[in-house]
């Protein structure tokens, strides 16, 4: 009982190690968007068509992480999908035209999806198995990633080293990292009579009402990301490196909120967490769009990182618990979820080319008041309930 403890433990180091890579490619990508966007010569709206390809990737894969699994078994599954997603960061910067931009983004996309249901799927048993909650905590490590890629970043702009040299050293360096630990996961398999899931399934009803609450959040989360440093540089006319630098506050009040936040909602509970972080982002989204210059515009994004962020490892959790097969739910949701947050770069730029950035954040601020309407929809879906 004690190694199986043990191994639980170790296992939980892994997992985390994973979402710490997994959030390093994210942060890597998003602070190069801007160089991205101008060496494959493409104009706002078109990039947001770009931006679209990663949803329409990942909607149509993230079920098959699933069947994967089911396959290989979740160690050799881990090892084989955080690999794909590591190595699809250097494929982006390639692209010269708004054509080949498209095709890297929807491989992008999908293995960023796959890779993101096999890890949380693990997490989720691990949290089962430690009968405490961890999701926040591992969630807040993907942040501590994309802080670290992020920070990276912006210093590869300062410095003006080309993203194509930067994310080809990023990508291999991240994919030995997650090849390593996914060593150390658990090692299941499914039993013997155990039906193979689906190729693709529709998100199921419970599914829906949970990733209604992800929606706003990841929606706030994907146009943060990805549209951050471009609102800085077009809208505050920034540096590259300052415009850089609001992705990196943005990641970093994610990873702090993220990493104290199984805490909080011990305490407070999911709903009235969810609520108060609903209050916070709205907040954040004001500054942004009522920005008079680049230190005001920073803090407000700084405060969507905050506000947004322990709704996702909610969602998540509430996903894992909610059904026999963790894969399965937790993919139904993170369609929902995280297909909403890659489209949502594309609608941000389909707005700014019809208006101007401004008008898209308003409608991202516009969302973040749906967390405090949707808070309770987790109250029945969650196991902590408040201590105080």
């Amino acid at each position: 009982m004690v190694e199986d403890l043990q191994a639980v433990r170790r296992a939980r180091i892994a997992v985390a190690t994973i979402f710490c890579v997994h959030g390093a490619v994210t942060g890597s990508f998003a602070t190069r968007v801007p160089w991205i966007q101008e060496h494959a010569g493409v104009s706002a709206g078109q990039l947001g068509l770009a931006l679209a390809f990663p949803a329409i990737g990942a909607s149509l894969f993230m079920p098959l992480a699933a069947r994967v699994t089911h396959r290989f078994g979740t160690r050799a599954a881990q090892r084989i999908l955080i690999a794909l997603w590591t190595l699809a960061l250097a494929l982006p910067s390639l692209a010269s035209n708004l054509l080949l931009l498209c095709a890297a983004l929807f491989v992008y996309g999908a293995t960023a999806g796959m890779a993101d249901v096999a890890m949380n799927a693990l997490g989720v048993e691990i949290e089962h198995r430690l009968e405490k909650s961890i999701m926040s905590g591992l969630h807040g490590l993907w942040s501590v990633g994309a802080l670290i890629g992020s920070g990276i970043g912006t210093i590869a702009a300062h410095l003006d080293v080309s993203a194509q040299v930067h994310h080809a050293a990023m990508a291999l360096v991240l994919t030995v990292l997650g090849v390593l630990a996914s060593q150390y996961v658990l090692n299941l398999h499914p039993a013997e009579d155990e039906e193979a899931p689906p190729r693709f399934a529709l998100p199921p009803k419970s599914a829906l009402l949970i990733g209604a609450i992800g929606f706003c959040a990841v929606f706030a989360e994907g146009a943060s990301l990805d549209w951050s440093a471009v609102y800085l540089r077009d809208i505050l006319t920034s540096s590259p490196g300052v415009a850089a630098g609001a992705t990196t506050g943005f990641a970093l009040t994610m990873a702090v909120a993220r990493i104290a936040g199984d805490a909080i909602v011990n305490r407070w509970g999911p709903v009235r967490t969810v609520r108060v972080s609903g209050v916070v982002a709205t907040l954040g989204g004001l500054l942004v769009v009522l920005a008079p210059n680049p230190p005001i515009a920073m803090i407000g994004f700084g405060l969507l990182g905050l506000g947004i962020a322990v709704v996702v490892p909610l969602a998540f959790a509430a996903a894992g618990h909610s059904g026999p097969n963790k894969s399965q739910a937790i993919a139904g949701v993170a369609t929902v979820t995280y297909a909403s947050g890659l489209v949502a770069p594309s609608i941000i730029g389909g707005i700014a080319e019809a208006t101007n950035l401004t008008v898209s954040f308003l409608v991202v601020t516009v969302l973040t008041c749906g967390l405090a309407a949707f808070a309770p929809v987790l109250r029945t879906r969650t196991k902590v309930t408040p201590t105080a």
